[in-house]
């Protein structure tokens, strides 16, 4: 993607499945958890550069000795500087006697060594990006039983809703967020679960002292999970941490949000994404899984784990972003699904070309399209090899040398243009000298292109075009060609997502200013005024009842008539070359990635209630001038 959008956060989760003491036999190690941990966080890097935070959990600590140790931070560097500052905590613990640590010393005193490990990779897309803002968030108690660590990839709708109902519990809650949300409606489910365990062996004639672990060993996860969930309206993958050593990953009842999980008989493994378990773990593909929807996956304090249908499963709506771009293509499924998607644009491209492959250069720019541009390259080669039979059956009454040159000749051109230079600093503050530099961040190969090429150059997706316009097209028109193609591997970006990719705003689309453009143009203004009235007139209607208004808007014109548009605005001033547009259909999005099936925010159609009341209220806040502003 040739423009930085905020997406969607990391998890990983780490529970042995035997003793601290089996791992340093075996491993050599205490820290070996932490590592794999760390290995695990630091692949998925590219799922949050805002914060990163870690927690050890230890199941048999000594009474007035820590359990929990936890780490986070806001720095440029965030998993780097969580290993320094554990590194900091140890520097009493030599090289010399750290062969020599007894277990119920290490038990006891050496921090992050513990049973079960999480770790959090942040992307802020609500709220603040301070240090209390970073996951793992923590509920403490007194009794372990009482004590949550919780973290996620996560973003509700309903926050409102959800807040009034912990007004109504009698709670006081310290922050408005859908963290601190989802924290206390779990630790206020986890309070009632262990206060009436607690009232049930009173009653029995145990002592107090003898409750606790008794109410370790009876607490029912599922129950808590599932009082806890009933409201979410959102995509979620959530996993925590009770404090005597109970487990849990749940994930949303649409799939929206991702998970995978692996495990043999030394851990258990939860991560967002497939291939980092599988380089970390090495473990193969078959053995990683992905997570059901409304499934929750528990651990018990003993080890015992089962899977627990938390939330009744929906209609599973993945969100297909994840596959476009988010995630690590080193997934062999996102990895063909990529190619896919560049091969089923090839009908467009050659129409766009008029089949001329001769005079045609293809490339793609950023380096993340690459994937979707071998699978376009395959596309075009298939069709030249057939285009190159057909041409030789017509000519074999007369098939000189040179003329079966002349036809196998006509294969794609395919070279790299442009190369990603430097990482401009933002030491100059006026836009127009900004720009100037902005055009410099990519070099080009110049001397390939012919002023009688097309060039055509593919990308992830088009999100706002700021990007494509300041800065790409510009590059690419140094080199001449007659005709700029730009084709995106995704469909037009129409509505905003509001689970956990940070696109917000209607205003930021590229799409949306289009389609307000054409209907300015054709007369058709009151559409929009319509759409409007419509969106307030619901706009105090419980969220199952809300439509999504805004469709209304793009329903006049074609998707081509919207991307030829688009190219109009993207166009820049003085641009010699012809610019075209194109963009991935929503038919063949879903031929190429049949399993994951989440497009709202392509095409309106969100997968919760809550979907509909956010892309109303963002085409209020557009209308009413409140740029900005957030719509939920």
């Amino acid at each position: 993607m040739s423009e930085q959008i905020k997406h969607e956060c990391g998890i990983a989760l780490i529970r042995f499945l035997k003793p601290i003491e089996y791992y340093y036999d075996k491993y050599g190690s205490w820290d070996w958890g932490l590592k794999k941990l760390y290995l695990l966080m630091e692949k998925q890097h590219n799922r949050g550069q805002d914060g990163a935070g870690l927690i050890s959990v230890k199941m048999h600590s000594s009474p007035g000795k820590e359990y929990i140790h936890r780490v986070r931070s806001n720095k440029s560097e965030p998993i780097k500087d969580l290993f320094k500052q554990i590194n900091i905590e140890r520097n009493t613990i030599t090289s010399e006697n750290y062969k020599n640590l007894s277990i119920d010393w290490v038990k006891d005193n050496m921090p992050f060594v513990g049973e079960i490990m999480m770790g959090h990779l942040r992307y802020g897309t609500f709220g603040k990006n301070d240090i209390d803002s970073v996951h793992p968030v923590l509920r403490r108690s007194n009794w372990k039983s009482k004590t949550l660590a919780l973290q996620g990839n996560f973003n509700l709708t309903n926050v409102d809703e959800i807040f009034q109902k912990l007004l109504y519990l009698g709670q006081h809650p310290r922050e408005y967020s859908d963290t601190i949300t989802v924290l206390e409606k779990v630790g206020h489910f986890l309070d009632e679960e262990n206060e009436a365990i607690f009232r049930k062996l009173r009653k029995q004639g145990l002592s107090k002292q003898e409750c606790s672990p008794k109410i370790q060993n009876e607490l029912s996860i599922k129950s808590i999970l599932s009082e806890a969930s009933e409201y979410w309206d959102g995509g979620y993958a959530i996993s925590g941490i009770i404090g005597h050593g109970d487990a849990f990953v749940i994930r949303d009842p649409w799939g929206i949000r991702p998970a995978y999980y692996f495990q043999n008989d030394e851990v258990v493994v939860v991560a967002s994404e497939r291939p980092v378990i599988q380089t970390v773990f090495k473990a193969a593909f078959e053995d990683v899984h992905e997570m059901k929807p409304g499934c929750g996956l528990i651990i018990k304090r003993n080890g015992d784990v089962s899977f627990n249908q938390i939330r009744k499963s929906e209609q599973k709506r993945s969100c297909s972003f994840e596959r476009i771009y988010f995630s690590r293509g080193s997934d062999k499924e996102i990895y063909n699904e990529r190619k896919n998607l560049g091969k089923f644009l090839v009908p467009q491209i050659l129409e766009a070309i008029d089949y001329d492959l001769k005079n045609s250069v293809f490339s793609y720019i950023p380096n993340t399209a690459e994937t979707a541009f071998l699978g376009m390259i395959e596309g075009l080669d298939e069709y030249s090899k057939e285009h190159i039979i057909q041409q030789i059956l017509k000519s074999q009454a007369n098939l000189s040398e040179h003329n079966l040159r002349k036809i196998i000749s006509e294969k794609p051109r395919v070279e790299k243009l442009a190369i990603k230079d430097i990482k401009l600093r933002t030491f100059i503050t006026q836009d127009n000298e900004r720009d100037d530099l902005v055009e410099h961040v990519y070099d080009v190969t110049y001397g390939i292109v012919k002023s009688t090429d097309n060039l055509i150059v593919i990308d992830d997706s088009i999100v706002r075009g700021t990007t494509l316009k300041k800065s790409i097209i510009k590059i690419l028109s140094r080199l001449e060609p007659k005709r700029i193609i730009i084709v995106s591997s995704a469909p037009q970006i129409r509505y905003p997502d509001c689970y956990g990719i940070d696109m917000a705003y209607l205003e930021g689309f590229v799409a949306f200013k289009a389609v307000i453009d054409l209907l300015k143009e054709s007369g058709q203004t009151h559409l929009i005024e319509e759409v409007y009235n419509n969106s307030i007139a619901q706009k105090h209607l419980p969220k199952e009842q809300i439509v999504n208004y805004v469709k209304d808007l793009y329903r006049p014109f074609t998707a081509q008539q919207v991307s030829d548009k688009i190219a109009q605005i993207l166009t820049p001033q003085g641009l010699k070359p012809e610019l075209k547009i194109i963009y991935q259909s929503i038919e063949n999005l879903h031929r190429a990635i049949p399993n994951h099936t989440g497009d709202w925010y392509f095409t309106g159609n969100f997968p919760t209630p809550g979907g509909n009341k956010v892309v109303n209220t963002a085409f209020i806040n557009y209308y009413e001038g409140k740029i900005g502003a957030r719509a939920y």
